[in-house]
């Protein structure tokens, strides 16, 4: 009854997620290795009209200081979330492990059924989705973001919330300073506000209050989406799909837990990773 399971052995991360010598996953999508480029050049642009636009010509020592280095903590944060939620493993089932022998080490009760995706011949966990971007079954898998160039899954859904929080963050901040910069600059009519003559300067500052206006309302979106699925222990395919919950809901305090581990300030660093799944069988997890 098990031939049909799909091919035998297997478990190795495949080539489409694999990069420096299989070390680290990452994802062979044009489209999102163009916006996760995108989403550093943004940075380093607000990085760059930050500090030589609207902080390096300010006559106050203090509130450059204090401005750079609250703007740069935010940046750092934010591209250090970035990566981490790009080239960590979201939960990727192994390819191919729907064999007779890791089923029949699964101990199955009489009667009990078990799903096998057909795209990639795997073992199909509960509330696992199939990505048809990463080319695996994604457990948890909430949805795939382009702009990190990966699923948002088990493994990495709390670098994904923390970017989506220290970008939002960092837009607000810069939307601020943007929109000063600039009613200093008319009031002083446009005399000695800036390094750069005063169209160059219209045309930074706006492009500055542009950019920060529309990242900070898309990652306040969708920092407060992710913060609800994770509340109602729900993904947000689960949620689009109205799908009835076959698993047993945790309670909102450890559906939080789940996420980002005991309540400490390592909740807020992207340097510290989530807590690891229970592995009941480990040749379910192994990529």
């Amino acid at each position: 009854m098990y031939e049909s399971l799909g091919p035998r052995g297997g478990g190795e991360m495949d080539p489409h997620n694999k990069c420096m010598g299989g070390r680290v996953w990452c994802v062979s999508d044009i489209c999102g290795i163009i916006c996760a480029v995108m989403t550093w050049l943004l940075v380093t642009y607000a990085e760059f009209v930050v500090v030589t636009v609207v902080v390096g010509t300010a006559n106050y020592p203090i509130y450059t200081t204090l401005n750079l280095l609250l703007f740069n903590m935010f940046a750092v944060l934010a591209l250090s979330s970035h990566t981490r939620a790009m080239f960590t493993d979201p939960g990727a089932v192994p390819k191919g492990n729907a064999t007779r022998e890791n089923i029949q080490r699964m101990g199955l009760r009489e009667g009990q059924v078990i799903f096998k995706c057909p795209k990639c011949c795997s073992i199909k966990p509960e509330r696992a989705h199939h990505c048809s971007v990463c080319q695996r079954c994604i457990r948890k898998m909430d949805h795939h973001c382009p702009w990190v160039n990966n699923c948002v899954g088990e493994n990495n859904q709390k670098f994904f919330v923390l970017f989506t929080f220290y970008i939002a963050l960092l837009s607000l901040h810069g939307l601020f300073l943007g929109i000063y910069q600039f009613i200093i600059c008319v009031k002083s009519e446009w005399r000695e506000c800036s390094s750069f003559s005063p169209p160059a300067t219209v045309v930074l500052l706006l492009f500055l209050i542009f950019e920060s206006l529309l990242f900070a309302i898309f990652t306040a979106v969708m920092f407060f989406t992710q913060v609800n699925a994770i509340w109602n222990d729900e993904t947000g395919i689960e949620q689009l799909k109205k799908e009835q919950a076959s698993w047993e809901k945790k309670s909102r305090w450890r559906s939080i837990q789940a996420v980002f581990g005991r309540f400490s300030l390592t909740w807020f660093s992207p340097f510290t990773s989530p807590p690891l799944p229970t592995k009941t069988h480990s040749y379910m997890y192994a990529v």
